[in-house]
């Protein structure tokens, strides 16, 4: 059996067994296609087919794209790594730490540039904690303002973050969190130009990722695919609003770095493309080497290490991708330096710079991330590659 016909099945298996509706891959080397398989549909109710224009909700995987436009700043020399984030957000300005009791004291310095890039910067998602309540109620007050028409700026948004407590001093521990989000909002400040203008110009445009945004227009919206979630013999449609993420169907006032984009297995193609390329894509120069090479090396150390969650077993963690410098850790057949990530609804990508590889795969059901399916693609992947290998020297 040859490669697309093994990944097909893998992803029919999954589908059968409503871990997707559908879920469509893409293998490339050198840029160039090597395999595409996909199975399901991108509807349940219709029985429309997925086809590979669909468009994904990206969550999480947008915030390797958010890290390439800070990377591009530092190559213009518009943005120090060391800067704290209170030089371009005020919300940042006098930080305080709270302890497990809810009392605070002042944190010895705000957040830094690269501890936004590297999660160590003490900020939060919303959780059971008291630094995680205090942003549950910005993205709480956020979402009832989506719901009714409206919603907070990337600026005001992650400005109001900036006056909640961190969770520990930065620099100190590593914790998944709004990094990415404030990092739009830095991009933003920077620029002058809200962010999604600003990945257009420097990124979508040049990379021609025509369907990538923050939003999906009228003409396009019978490509977005439907999201679901599972329960007990399938699968529900999921229609409640995640991290301060609206529906898509217009322009949103926030734009999250961390978690707004939409996209297609092409168009993140192209984007995953440039990376390994070195920061070129199309005989187009976008980000230097130097910049790529410090985004995708693992930057914690062995104290900020053990932080990590299980899942990351084999991986550091370098400018809002995993790297990996332990591939005899890893639950896949991987390699090290292989770096990259993934989405809360099931999207993800890998690049193999030694086998100059990029590995897509988009599916959109909640709490998925890295899900069985994308380790047994992987599988099937690696085994090949390493036969490769084999052959080429006569075994």
């Amino acid at each position: 059996m040859g490669l697309k016909e093994q990944l097909t099945a893998c992803l029919e298996r999954a589908v059968e067994n409503h871990d997707a509706s559908g879920i469509s891959l893409l293998v490339c080397r050198d840029g160039e296609e090597l395999c595409h398989a996909r199975a399901g549909c991108a509807d349940l109710a219709s029985g429309k087919p997925l086809e590979r224009d669909a468009i994904f909700r990206l969550y999480s995987q947008t915030k390797p794209v958010t890290a390439a436009a800070v990377m591009l700043l530092a190559d213009r020399g518009l943005i120090d790594l060391a800067d704290g984030v209170d030089r371009y957000l005020p919300g940042f300005r006098n930080p305080r730490v709270i302890r497990p009791d809810g009392s605070t004291y002042p944190a010895p310095r705000a957040p830094w540039i690269l501890e936004l890039l590297t999660m160590t910067a003490g900020v939060c998602y919303p959780d059971a904690d008291p630094a995680g309540q205090a942003a549950a109620r910005v993205f709480e007050e956020n979402h009832a303002q989506i719901l009714a028409g409206g919603g907070m700026s990337t600026l005001e948004f992650c400005n109001r973050l900036g006056e909640q407590p961190l969770a520990f001093e930065p620099g100190t521990h590593w914790r998944y969190s709004t990094c990415a989000d404030i990092l739009g909002a830095v991009v933003e400040a920077v620029s002058g130009k809200r962010f999604g203008q600003f990945l257009q110009e420097e990124f979508f445009t040049p990379l021609g990722m025509k369907d990538t945004d923050f939003w999906v227009p009228p003409e396009k919206r019978d490509r977005l695919v439907t999201c679901y979630r599972r329960v007990p013999g399938g699968l529900e449609e999921f229609r409640n609003l995640h991290l301060a993420v609206g529906r898509y169907d217009r322009p949103p006032a926030f734009e999250s770095g961390g978690a707004g984009l939409v996209s297609t297995l092409d168009d993140y193609a192209a984007f995953a493309a440039m990376l390994l390329n070195e920061g070129v894509y199309g005989g187009k120069r976008i980000l230097s080497p130097a910049a790529v090479r410090f985004m995708t090396a693992p930057r914690l150390g062995p104290e900020v290490r053990r932080d990590l969650w299980d899942g990351l077993c084999g991986y550091n963690y370098g400018c809002l991708v995993r790297s990996c410098d332990r591939p005899g850790s890893l639950n896949l057949f991987g390699e090290e330096g292989e770096y990259g990530w993934d989405g809360w609804l099931g999207t993800y990508f890998i690049n193999l710079p030694k086998q100059r590889i990029t590995f897509l795969l988009c599916l959109n059901t909640t709490d998925m991330g890295t899900s069985g399916v994308v380790r047994e693609c992987r599988n099937i992947l690696g085994a090949k590659l390493s036969r490769e290998s084999w052959e080429s020297r006569g075994f």
